[in-house]
């Protein structure tokens, strides 16, 4: 990269030029390209309109879980304690994986046995990007979004790509 100051070729990924010690950081940030890679980066969280969440207790029975998750039709239900923290997240993945198949009784379970214990998380301020790569770099498909340490919303991939599929038809 060349240095704009001092005009220094300096090695690829340099922090700073090696010859006057100019900051060189934000000349290696990208630049977006189009209206979906400029959403991306600069639009935060609550740009998607995250739902509110469904809340449980984590002595919530797995049967309780999963009929409250078939009855609102969604895939993750937010584990919080009694001042409402976040403890965890029971979600289909959870279900399928550690439940199904190898325990008969889910009336005799509770979420705080299977959950995923303290989750990732963004806040409503996060860009789309950086919850995108949580998603990703954790194989996640929802993602619990928090405003001053609280549970405000969950998004999921689904709520990504209707966002982003709306930015492409317009």
């Amino acid at each position: 990269m060349i240095c704009p100051t001092c005009g220094w070729d300096n090695l690829p990924g340099s922090e700073e030029c090696g010859h006057c010690q100019q900051d060189l950081t934000p000349l290696d940030r990208p630049l977006p390209q189009d209206r979906v890679e400029r959403s991306l980066m600069e639009d935060p969280v609550s740009a998607l309109g995250p739902k509110p969440p469904v809340t449980i207790a984590a002595d919530t029975t797995v049967a309780e879980a999963v009929q409250t998750m078939l009855a609102r039709h969604i895939g993750a239900l937010l584990v919080v304690d009694s001042c409402g923290g976040l403890l965890g997240i029971f979600s289909e993945r959870d279900l399928l994986t550690k439940v199904a198949g190898l325990h008969e009784d889910l009336a005799g379970l509770t979420v705080g046995d299977f959950m995923t214990r303290a989750p990732d998380s963004v806040a409503d301020d996060d860009t789309l990007a950086f919850a995108l790569h949580k998603m990703d770099g954790g194989g996640y498909r929802h993602l619990p979004v928090l405003s001053n340490g609280q549970p405000s919303g969950v998004i999921s991939v689904r709520d990504l790509l209707q966002h982003i599929t709306r930015l492409c038809q317009e």
